[in-house]
This record gives structure tokens, sequence and C-alpha cells, in this order.
């Protein structure tokens, strides 16, 4: 199999200044918040507050992968206790199961006049059959069009994909299952979560396997990356894994670590440290 060695990563930087166009992943504005479950460190949240524009920001919280009835769901949902023991002032809770309530203009108005968006942890798929194409979904990128934030923890997190891993409805161990498509906040990526306190980090590479065009993202517990536009930053305590079935470091391997103050180009698919590229990249041929 011959391969090539590209250029390292700063220099990749300076071709996209210079006039290259590389495809758009991440949203075009707005941010991310992408938490990889048990969300423990208060910076995280108050990153997510921040970027909603302060403790003074609407922000609306979805529960809905949380599988719970209507009535767990109210204004006493614990679902805000985080947040606003972070500091938000301004939280609404909106849920539905239904499909043709979240069409409504009504349903939406709460997201219409927010900073910010959460989604609650659970199961993906929940909010998959709520919410996915629907004028909810076109009121989240309405919200980013206007510089808003959309976060979530755990499903809240793999939702923000494109590729919905391990959205089976039988059960949460299969990764390629009856729900495949996420929101698709992150285009051309497979999200995982709980990654290595749940032993999960072998996982995606089912899927990068099958899908080689996806970048697999495995995020773990209290670890969030923050995308705007095509880059991210990891925050927290743990790791982000990346999986690249068309790139990988010099090193070998099937997927590598990155850290806390970690970067990561999700159009040229490069990782950065300290202003330095992590290694350099072969591309598969």
């Amino acid at each position: 199999m011959k391969r090539r060695m590209v250029v390292l990563a700063v220099s990749a930087f300076l071709a996209l200044g210079s006039g290259v166009t590389a495809q758009q992943i991440g949203p075009k504005n707005g941010s991310l918040v992408i938490v990889g479950g048990a969300m423990r460190d208060e910076a995280i949240v108050k990153k997510f507050i921040e970027l909603a524009g302060g403790p003074n920001a609407r922000i609306v919280i979805i529960p809905t992968a949380g599988g719970g009835g209507d009535e767990d769901y109210g204004e006493d949902c614990r679902c805000l206790r985080q947040l606003r023991a972070a500091g938000a002032k301004k939280l609404t809770v909106l849920h539905t199961y239904d499909r043709s309530v979240a069409e409504t203009v009504a349903f939406v108005q709460p997201i219409r006049e927010a900073g910010g968006v959460w989604f609650g942890g659970g199961r993906q798929w929940r909010l998959a059959d709520s919410y996915l194409n629907t004028k909810t979904h076109e009121e989240l990128w309405a919200l980013l069009d206007r510089g808003g934030v959309i976060g979530g923890s755990s499903a809240g997190a793999t939702i923000q994909g494109s590729y919905l891993a391990r959205g089976d409805s039988r059960t949460n161990t299969i990764m390629m299952g009856d729900h495949e498509q996420g929101l698709a906040f992150v285009k051309n990526v497979a999200i995982d979560q709980h990654l290595l306190r749940r032993n999960r980090q072998f996982d995606l590479l089912e899927i990068t396997a099958a899908r080689p065009e996806l970048l697999g993202i495995g995020i773990d517990e209290n670890t969030a990356i923050v995308v705007q536009g095509d880059e991210f930053e990891i925050i927290g305590e743990s790791y982000v894994v990346i999986y690249d079935n068309q790139k990988r470091i010099d090193s070998g391997g099937d997927f590598y670590f990155l850290g806390a103050g970690d970067r990561f180009n999700l159009a040229t698919r490069e990782a950065f440290r300290e202003e330095q590229s992590i290694g350099r990249v072969v591309e598969r041929r």
C-alpha cells in the first residue's frame, strides 16, 4: 500500500490562510460543548454558561434522552440542578416525545430566545426520534447561526455528531444500530462517550472500519471538547481519543490520545499541542 507523508499541521494552517478552502465540519458560527459524561468539573459547566452569554443568559435544557415521563420534566426537573448551581439563572426545560409538537412554533419559542441549549444524558436515539429534521432541529441550527452554544453530556454528546454511535433502541452495546443519524452539528463524525471509564476505547473502530470516511471522536468522562468552527480544544480531567481511518500519526496504531489544552483541526484532521503539531501524520493510500 503506497503511503505519502503529509505536511506538518502548522503548515496546513498556513495553507488554509493562503486561500485553500477546506470542508466545513464544525458549525460556521456559534460553539459546541461536547462532554463525555459524568460531568463533575464545574469549569466545564461554567464554560458552557459563558458561551451562552453569562449567568443571565436564557438557557434551554432538553432532557428527552433520559426517557422519563412528561411529569418528570417540569420546572423542578433535577436536570436543572447542575446549571443552576453553577450560576445560571434563566433556565427553561423543553421536552416532548411527540414529533408533531416539536414542529410547532410554540414549542420552539424558548430556543429562539435562548443563548444556549443543553442536552442531558440517557439514550441518544430518543433525541433523534423526537427532534431530528423537525422545526426544533432547524431552530437549534438558527441558535448556532446567531452565535449561541449547544452543549450536552453522554447521549447529549453523541447526538451532536452526524453518525449516531450506540443508536440502537434495544441496547447501548450495539455501535451501528437501528438509528444511525445524529443532529450533525459536527459533520462526518461519530462521537462516543464514557470512553475509558467504561473500557470502550476499541468500540469506535467498528464504525470507522465500516465507514472509513468518518472521523471517530471518543470522549472520556468529565472531559469535553469545545468546538468553534473547524477546531476544538479539550478541557477537563481525562482524555479524548481520535480514530481516523484516513490518517494516523507516524507511531502507528489505530487511535491516539489528546489531553487538556490540546487542539484538533476537524478539516485537516491534525492535532496540536502548545502551538506544535503532534507528530507527523501518514495518509493512507
